[in-house]
Protein backbone atom coordinates (compact mmCIF):
# COMPACT_ATOMS: atom_id res chain seq x y z
CA UNK A 1 0.00 0.00 0.00
CA UNK A 2 1.18 3.52 -0.78
CA UNK A 3 0.06 6.78 0.79
CA UNK A 4 -1.71 9.15 -1.60
CA UNK A 5 -0.24 12.51 -2.53
CA UNK A 6 -2.33 15.63 -3.12
CA UNK A 7 -2.12 14.87 -6.86
CA UNK A 8 -3.40 11.36 -6.21
CA UNK A 9 -6.24 12.59 -3.99
CA UNK A 10 -7.30 15.18 -6.54
CA UNK A 11 -7.30 12.65 -9.40
CA UNK A 12 -9.15 10.12 -7.24
CA UNK A 13 -11.87 12.59 -6.31
CA UNK A 14 -12.25 13.74 -9.90
CA UNK A 15 -12.65 10.16 -11.11
CA UNK A 16 -15.05 9.08 -8.37
CA UNK A 17 -17.23 11.97 -7.23
CA UNK A 18 -20.06 10.96 -9.59
CA UNK A 19 -19.74 7.22 -8.92
CA UNK A 20 -21.66 4.89 -6.61
CA UNK A 21 -20.18 4.62 -3.08
CA UNK A 22 -19.20 0.98 -3.72
CA UNK A 23 -17.29 2.03 -6.83
CA UNK A 24 -15.63 4.87 -4.92
CA UNK A 25 -14.31 2.43 -2.34
CA UNK A 26 -12.84 0.24 -5.08
CA UNK A 27 -11.31 3.25 -6.85
CA UNK A 28 -9.71 4.27 -3.56
CA UNK A 29 -8.29 0.79 -3.05
CA UNK A 30 -7.03 0.82 -6.63
CA UNK A 31 -5.18 4.09 -5.99
CA UNK A 32 -3.57 2.63 -2.86
CA UNK A 33 -2.72 -0.66 -4.60
CA UNK A 34 -1.89 0.42 -8.17
CA UNK A 35 -0.50 -2.99 -9.11
CA UNK A 36 -3.60 -4.88 -7.95
CA UNK A 37 -6.23 -6.15 -10.37
CA UNK A 38 -9.37 -4.01 -10.06
CA UNK A 39 -11.68 -7.00 -10.55
CA UNK A 40 -9.78 -8.82 -7.83
CA UNK A 41 -10.32 -5.95 -5.38
CA UNK A 42 -14.08 -6.33 -5.87
CA UNK A 43 -13.78 -9.90 -4.57
CA UNK A 44 -12.05 -8.99 -1.31
CA UNK A 45 -14.18 -9.82 1.76
CA UNK A 46 -15.66 -6.64 3.23
CA UNK A 47 -13.52 -6.87 6.35
CA UNK A 48 -10.35 -6.97 4.28
CA UNK A 49 -11.58 -4.02 2.21
CA UNK A 50 -12.46 -1.99 5.31
CA UNK A 51 -9.18 -2.86 7.00
CA UNK A 52 -7.21 -1.61 3.98
CA UNK A 53 -9.27 1.59 3.76
CA UNK A 54 -8.72 2.24 7.47
CA UNK A 55 -4.96 1.76 7.06
CA UNK A 56 -4.95 4.12 4.07
CA UNK A 57 -6.91 6.67 6.08
CA UNK A 58 -4.34 6.54 8.86
CA UNK A 59 -1.50 7.05 6.38
CA UNK A 60 -3.16 9.98 4.62
CA UNK A 61 -5.01 11.77 7.43
CA UNK A 62 -3.72 10.42 10.74
CA UNK A 63 -4.92 7.86 13.26
CA UNK A 64 -7.69 9.80 15.00
CA UNK A 65 -11.13 9.67 13.38
CA UNK A 66 -13.55 12.38 14.46
CA UNK A 67 -17.11 12.74 13.18
CA UNK A 68 -20.75 13.10 14.13
CA UNK A 69 -24.22 11.72 13.46
CA UNK A 70 -27.65 13.23 14.11
CA UNK A 71 -29.79 11.77 16.90
CA UNK A 72 -32.81 10.06 15.33
CA UNK A 73 -34.99 11.25 18.20
CA UNK A 74 -34.26 14.98 18.40
CA UNK A 75 -31.68 15.75 15.73
CA UNK A 76 -28.96 16.64 18.24
CA UNK A 77 -25.43 16.48 16.84
CA UNK A 78 -23.68 13.49 18.45
CA UNK A 79 -19.89 13.56 18.08
CA UNK A 80 -17.66 10.51 18.19
CA UNK A 81 -13.93 9.85 18.06
CA UNK A 82 -12.01 6.63 17.56
CA UNK A 83 -8.56 5.31 16.76
CA UNK A 84 -8.38 4.29 13.11
CA UNK A 85 -5.77 1.67 13.96
CA UNK A 86 -8.52 -0.32 15.68
CA UNK A 87 -10.19 -0.70 12.28
CA UNK A 88 -6.93 -1.80 10.68
CA UNK A 89 -6.46 -4.77 13.00
CA UNK A 90 -5.94 -8.44 12.29
CA UNK A 91 -8.41 -10.25 10.00
CA UNK A 92 -10.82 -12.83 11.35
CA UNK A 93 -10.54 -16.55 10.56
CA UNK A 94 -10.88 -17.41 6.89
CA UNK A 95 -12.97 -20.23 5.47
CA UNK A 96 -16.58 -21.09 4.62
CA UNK A 97 -19.48 -20.62 7.02
CA UNK A 98 -21.84 -23.56 7.47
CA UNK A 99 -25.43 -23.00 8.60
CA UNK A 100 -28.03 -25.79 8.41
CA UNK A 101 -25.95 -27.81 5.94
CA UNK A 102 -25.55 -24.74 3.72
CA UNK A 103 -22.06 -23.39 3.03
CA UNK A 104 -21.38 -19.66 2.53
CA UNK A 105 -18.36 -17.49 1.84
CA UNK A 106 -17.86 -14.00 3.26
CA UNK A 107 -19.64 -11.13 1.43
CA UNK A 108 -17.66 -8.91 -0.94
CA UNK A 109 -18.21 -5.56 -2.63
CA UNK A 110 -19.55 -7.44 -5.63
CA UNK A 111 -22.16 -9.13 -3.43
CA UNK A 112 -23.20 -5.78 -1.95
CA UNK A 113 -23.68 -4.43 -5.47
CA UNK A 114 -26.02 -7.33 -6.21
CA UNK A 115 -27.99 -6.78 -2.99
CA UNK A 116 -28.19 -3.03 -3.65
CA UNK A 117 -30.40 -3.68 -6.67
CA UNK A 118 -33.22 -4.58 -4.24
CA UNK A 119 -35.08 -1.77 -2.48
CA UNK A 120 -36.77 -4.17 -0.05
CA UNK A 121 -34.43 -4.96 2.91
CA UNK A 122 -35.58 -8.59 3.19
CA UNK A 123 -35.17 -9.21 -0.53
CA UNK A 124 -31.76 -7.53 -0.38
CA UNK A 125 -30.70 -9.87 2.46
CA UNK A 126 -31.88 -12.86 0.43
CA UNK A 127 -29.94 -11.72 -2.65
CA UNK A 128 -26.83 -11.30 -0.50
CA UNK A 129 -27.18 -14.76 1.07
CA UNK A 130 -27.81 -16.41 -2.28
CA UNK A 131 -24.86 -14.60 -3.83
CA UNK A 132 -22.57 -15.94 -1.08
CA UNK A 133 -23.90 -19.50 -1.00
CA UNK A 134 -21.28 -22.07 -2.00
CA UNK A 135 -23.15 -25.35 -1.59
CA UNK A 136 -26.33 -26.91 -0.30
CA UNK A 137 -29.82 -27.54 -1.65
CA UNK A 138 -31.93 -24.60 -2.73
CA UNK A 139 -34.44 -23.90 0.04
CA UNK A 140 -38.07 -23.27 -0.96
CA UNK A 141 -37.84 -20.01 0.99
CA UNK A 142 -35.48 -18.31 3.41
CA UNK A 143 -36.97 -17.80 6.86
CA UNK A 144 -36.16 -14.70 8.89
CA UNK A 145 -34.47 -16.91 11.49
CA UNK A 146 -32.21 -18.44 8.83
CA UNK A 147 -31.29 -15.02 7.43
CA UNK A 148 -30.55 -13.75 10.94
CA UNK A 149 -28.39 -16.77 11.78
CA UNK A 150 -26.41 -16.53 8.55
CA UNK A 151 -25.90 -12.80 9.07
CA UNK A 152 -24.80 -13.39 12.67
CA UNK A 153 -22.29 -16.08 11.63
CA UNK A 154 -20.91 -13.88 8.85
CA UNK A 155 -20.44 -11.01 11.30
CA UNK A 156 -18.59 -13.33 13.70
CA UNK A 157 -16.30 -14.58 10.93
CA UNK A 158 -15.61 -11.10 9.52
CA UNK A 159 -15.91 -8.63 12.42
CA UNK A 160 -14.50 -5.69 10.46
CA UNK A 161 -17.18 -6.00 7.77
CA UNK A 162 -19.44 -3.80 9.89
CA UNK A 163 -18.56 -1.44 12.74
CA UNK A 164 -21.34 -0.37 15.07
CA UNK A 165 -21.24 2.77 17.22
CA UNK A 166 -23.42 3.16 20.32
CA UNK A 167 -23.96 6.81 21.24
CA UNK A 168 -26.05 8.38 24.01
CA UNK A 169 -27.88 11.63 23.31
CA UNK A 170 -27.48 14.11 26.19
CA UNK A 171 -30.46 16.12 24.93
CA UNK A 172 -33.24 13.51 24.77
CA UNK A 173 -31.54 10.64 26.60
CA UNK A 174 -31.94 8.23 23.71
CA UNK A 175 -29.26 5.62 23.07
CA UNK A 176 -28.56 5.11 19.40
CA UNK A 177 -26.67 2.39 17.57
CA UNK A 178 -25.43 3.31 14.12
CA UNK A 179 -23.15 1.77 11.51
CA UNK A 180 -19.80 3.44 10.92
CA UNK A 181 -18.90 3.14 7.24
CA UNK A 182 -15.16 3.68 6.83
CA UNK A 183 -15.52 3.81 3.03
CA UNK A 184 -17.99 6.72 3.14
CA UNK A 185 -16.10 8.44 5.95
CA UNK A 186 -12.81 8.30 4.04
CA UNK A 187 -14.43 9.49 0.83
CA UNK A 188 -15.86 12.57 2.57
CA UNK A 189 -12.36 13.39 3.79
CA UNK A 190 -10.92 12.86 0.31
CA UNK A 191 -13.58 15.15 -1.16
CA UNK A 192 -12.97 17.85 1.45
CA UNK A 193 -9.22 17.65 0.89
CA UNK A 194 -9.64 17.81 -2.91
CA UNK A 195 -11.75 20.94 -2.64
CA UNK A 196 -9.17 22.57 -0.36
CA UNK A 197 -6.45 21.70 -2.88
CA UNK A 198 -8.42 23.35 -5.68
CA UNK A 199 -8.88 26.49 -3.58
CA UNK A 200 -5.16 26.57 -2.85
CA UNK A 201 -4.32 26.14 -6.54
CA UNK A 202 -6.73 28.93 -7.46
CA UNK A 203 -5.28 31.31 -4.87
CA UNK A 204 -1.64 30.69 -5.82
CA UNK A 205 -2.29 30.62 -9.54
CA UNK A 206 -4.11 33.95 -9.28
CA UNK A 207 -1.32 35.50 -7.20
CA UNK A 208 1.78 34.11 -8.93
CA UNK A 209 0.60 32.85 -12.30
CA UNK A 210 1.84 29.32 -11.58
CA UNK A 211 0.26 26.27 -13.19
CA UNK A 212 -1.49 23.51 -11.28
CA UNK A 213 1.40 21.07 -11.72
CA UNK A 214 3.89 23.61 -10.35
CA UNK A 215 1.72 24.31 -7.33
CA UNK A 216 1.07 20.66 -6.53
CA UNK A 217 4.78 19.92 -6.80
CA UNK A 218 5.35 22.14 -3.73
CA UNK A 219 5.36 20.48 -0.34
CA UNK A 220 2.34 21.20 1.85
CA UNK A 221 4.47 23.27 4.25
CA UNK A 222 5.89 25.48 1.47
CA UNK A 223 2.46 25.84 -0.09
CA UNK A 224 1.04 26.92 3.26
CA UNK A 225 3.69 29.64 3.60
CA UNK A 226 2.93 31.01 0.14
CA UNK A 227 -0.81 30.96 0.93
CA UNK A 228 -0.20 32.81 4.18
CA UNK A 229 1.72 35.51 2.30
CA UNK A 230 -1.04 35.80 -0.31
CA UNK A 231 -3.70 36.15 2.39
CA UNK A 232 -1.68 38.60 4.49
Amino acid sequence: MRALSDCDLLALWEGGHRRHPLDRALLTLGAAFPDANHEGLADWPLGRRNRALAELRCRCFGNRLHGWIACSGCGEKLEFEMDGRALAGEPGPDGPIVVNAQSFRLPTSRDLAVAATESNPVKAAIRLVESCRLSGEDPPAWSSDELDEIGHRMAEADPLAETLLTLHCPNCGQAREDTFDIASFLWEEIEARARRILLEVHALASAYGWGEAEILSLSQSRRAIYLAMVQA
